[in-house]
């Protein structure tokens, strides 16, 4: 069992700054990948970022330039540094984390989420 437990959202004025933070625990035996979604009202969920445990990174076009996803493999967290924000960034933000977990001597892969965090864009 995987849990993920996410940090950091909040009411930010447009053109500020928010750092979310996202922390694995439980049965992990090695993380991938772990990265952001979000979903605003009335809207479909989206990829925002997503990082590697190599190092690669991707991103929606929508946030290229103001967004940085990091990962402390050693700490199975993931962070989103969040900048320039803006209204449209309004959203439930969810963690995901892909990996796998040793069960019985036995390595299964999984696919775990957070909570969701709240973030408010907002004047």
């Amino acid at each position: 069992q995987v849990q993920l437990v996410e940090s950091g959202g909040g009411l930010v004025q447009p053109g500020g700054s928010l750092r979310l933070s996202c922390r694995g625990s439980g049965s992990i035996f090695s993380i991938n990948a772990m990265g952001w979604y979000r979903q605003a009202p009335g809207k479909q969920r989206e990829l925002v970022a997503r990082i590697t445990v190599d190092g690669s990174t991707n991103y929606t076009d929508s946030v290229k330039g103001r967004f940085t996803v990091s990962m402390n493999n050693a700490k199975n967290t993931v962070y989103l540094q969040m900048n320039s924000l803006k209204p449209e960034d309004t959203a439930v933000y969810y963690c995901n984390a892909q990996g796998s977990e040793r069960i019985d001597r036995m390595w299964t892969s999984f696919s775990a989420w957070g909570q969701g965090t709240l973030v408010t864009v907002s004047s």
